[in-house]
């Protein structure tokens, strides 16, 4: 299947949605939104790495960021916080350069490594969409972390693979009927920038928009 070009979602929701499917609507289907140290702290680190300008050589390896990505395949789009360009016999031609080069993308997260696995999913759906605009493989990325400052490479699977494509699936679906699921309170809870919005005690209600709307009424 191929999705027409207004059907995409956002490709970082994927990172949402694998952490709460209920976060995800909350910011991509009732476009509600808070902050908190975690988001502002991930905003500061992610406007160092998308300058789209940028490009850098380092011997065998080019390194670009903020670079646009797509697949109608899956029907997301977003941006790479940095793709690095190795020197490879099974690579790809590129503009302006000698010999075959092979993408691998990078993305930075505040923090350390998590016990989830939404920060994979993001980076192997980043994959797929470089694979599906260059004609290429791309068998594996990082993750480079702030905490520990280092990277964690992540093979992108088979198995890895279906879990982009099963969780896509299913946010199209939840996207295209505009529903808001509910879930079960967790520890995770505590530190989502969108807990207060969230009201987990109030989730008999289908939509947080219902219950702002029926508030402010009251306070009319």
């Amino acid at each position: 299947m191929s999705w027409q070009e207004e059907d995409w979602l956002q490709l970082s929701g994927l990172q949402h949605f694998a952490f709460c499917r209920r976060q995800w609507a909350l910011i991509h289907i009732e476009d509600q939104w808070a902050e908190n140290y975690r988001t502002v702290d991930g905003h500061l680190m992610h406007e160092h790495v998308h300058d789209q300008g940028f490009r850098e050589s380092r011997g065998d390896c080019l390194i670009v960021r903020g670079l646009a990505i797509h697949s109608a395949e899956l029907g997301i789009s977003g941006q790479c916080d940095a793709v690095e360009f190795h020197k490879d016999p099974v690579g790809i031609p590129l503009r302006n350069r000698e010999g075959l080069w092979r993408p691998y993308p990078v993305e930075y997260k505040r923090g350390k490594p998590k016990e989830h696995s939404a920060d994979e999913l993001q980076l192997c759906a980043q994959a797929m969409c470089l694979e599906e605009m260059l004609c290429c493989a791309v068998p594996e990325g990082a993750l480079y972390y702030g905490e520990p400052r280092r990277r964690a490479v992540v093979q992108f699977t088979p198995e890895l693979r279906r879990q982009v494509q099963d969780n896509l699936s299913e946010m199209h679906e939840l996207y295209k009927r505009r529903y808001t699921p509910k879930v079960k309170p967790s520890k995770a809870c505590n530190a989502c920038s969108l807990k207060d919005l969230c009201l987990p005690k109030l989730m008999s209600r289908k939509k947080v928009s219902d219950y702002l709307a029926t508030n402010l009424e009251e306070l009319k």
